[in-house]
């Protein structure tokens, strides 16, 4: 249905556009997706051989990663805000431009100062593509389809990081770390071309306070944080994600430098290892998505609980693994083990958030999601391990940062409860501007 020419939201639970259409937008999405995390976690196969060439500390090392999620978390809200109100598949577009050729240029970097500078471009560009690639994909589809599809897209983020650890180990053994670069970053550019294929959804009229309050960006933070006091389900669940992600990040980050301090293995041999934990995650991110949908099919809130569970598991299982057992082939088990677990919030929040939403800024409502997961959560795991590495050593880190699951889990099991009193007012405001 539409009003003066602007897209509302339907009463009925279907495809926004024709399927083909919308599976399509989703194939071009889940693939930047793809690219986007190639591009970003290609570093961390590559720490041992700069660490070698520069005399780089842990801390150096670790602000590689973490600079990336800092400035997608400083970025991510205005960059929505302009994709809500202009177009979702031009900002996608030039976003992958630019992370694609800022990745390209780490090629050229002599020094750390360079190589950082550059990785922060890299951040630049990535800055909002993901809460604004989750908008389009929970418009176009259907509400039942939302959590699978959801793990499925930020499972991308598994894949990608699977394929940048794999591919960067591989081509820095055969050509050099820098040539790792310049590889992984021409697909994206070719893939930011293809997506100016996709079909967008018209801009959803906003009520005429929400339209006052998005006009600049100041008063746009304003609201934001404001609606964040109010809506208490997506406070606490953007906090329990960072504070999971933290977890992830720290895994994803050092495993390989891991595997290759403590186990003698070479780096190209350990970043292959610590792919498949990183696929298993992705897996997981699907797998925990689906189950948690159909657990809360009756009672939508209680995937949040659901979710502080599948927490606690994942810390137990870190916890035996790091600091309850020698490295080895039975430690190894146990990090797959948790990596399958760890990703499990990973689609269902973006669910939750667009849950309490107003539907006509839902990219911007995943951009506040994405900045507490960026700046509190990926941006942390990665610098903390490396700032506790240097005091302590690699193996005291890696024990200790898996307990912010405790956190996560409280998070998780307070917002659940606010989500149903949160839910029944978006779905008021859905009522009010439909004819």
């Amino acid at each position: 249905m539409t009003m003066a020419g602007v897209a509302l939201p339907s009463r009925k639970d279907d495809y926004l556009t024709s399927r083909r259409q919308a599976w399509f937008a989703f194939a071009m999405t889940f693939g930047l997706m793809l690219f986007d995390y190639i591009d970003r976690q290609v570093i961390v196969s590559l720490f041992p051989h700069i660490k070698s060439e520069w005399n780089l500390s842990d801390k150096q090392l670790g602000a590689l990663v973490s600079i990336i999620s800092i400035v997608v978390a400083i970025g991510g809200i205005p960059v929505a805000l302009l994709a809500d109100r202009v177009s979702r598949v031009k900002s996608i577009f030039v976003m992958a431009s630019v992370w694609s050729l800022a990745s390209i240029s780490c090629m050229f970097t002599n020094n750390f100062g360079q190589l950082f500078a550059a990785r922060a471009v890299v951040g630049a560009g990535e800055t909002g593509y993901g809460s604004v690639g989750a908008a389009l994909i929970s418009t176009l589809f259907p509400k039942r389809l939302r959590g699978a599809l959801l793990g499925a897209f930020f499972a991308a983020a598994s894949l990608g990081s699977v394929l940048g650890v794999v591919l960067g180990g591989m081509i820095a053994a055969k050509w050099g770390w820098r040539a790792a670069f310049g590889v992984v970053g021409v697909p994206g550019l070719v893939m930011a071309l293809l997506y100016l294929l996709v079909r967008d959804y018209k801009t959803v009229a906003l009520t005429p306070r929400l339209d006052k309050v998005t006009q600049s960006l100041g008063a746009t933070l304003k609201h934001i944080f404001g609606a964040l006091a109010r809506t208490r389900t997506m406070l606490w669940v953007c906090v329990g994600s960072a504070m999971q992600l933290i977890v992830v990040s720290a895994v994803w980050s050092w495993l390989p430098s891991y595997l290759n301090r403590f186990q003698g293995i070479a780096p190209d041999a350990a970043g292959k290892q610590a792919a498949m934990v990183v696929l298993v995650g992705a897996v997981g991110s699907v797998f925990w998505g689906y189950v948690v949908d159909r657990l809360a099919l009756r009672r939508p809130r209680n995937k949040l609980p659901a979710l502080a569970v599948l927490c606690l598991v994942t810390l137990a299982i870190f916890l035996v693994a790091f600091a309850g057992t020698e490295p080895g082939e039975t430690q190894f088990k146990l990090v797959l083990l948790g990596g399958f677990f760890m990703t499990c919030t990973v689609g269902v929040v973006s669910g939750v958030v667009i849950d309490v939403i107003h539907p006509g800024v839902r990219s911007t409502g995943s951009a506040v999601l994405s900045l507490f997961q960026n700046l509190f959560g990926l941006a942390v795991g990665p610098f903390l391990v490396g700032v506790l590495s240097d005091q302590w050593g690699l193996q005291q880190a890696m024990a200790i940062v898996p307990c912010f699951s405790v956190l996560a889990a409280a998070a998780f099991i307070w917002s659940a409860r606010s989500y149903d009193a949160d839910v029944a007012k978006v779905s008021n405001v859905a009522l009010a501007v439909a004819p």
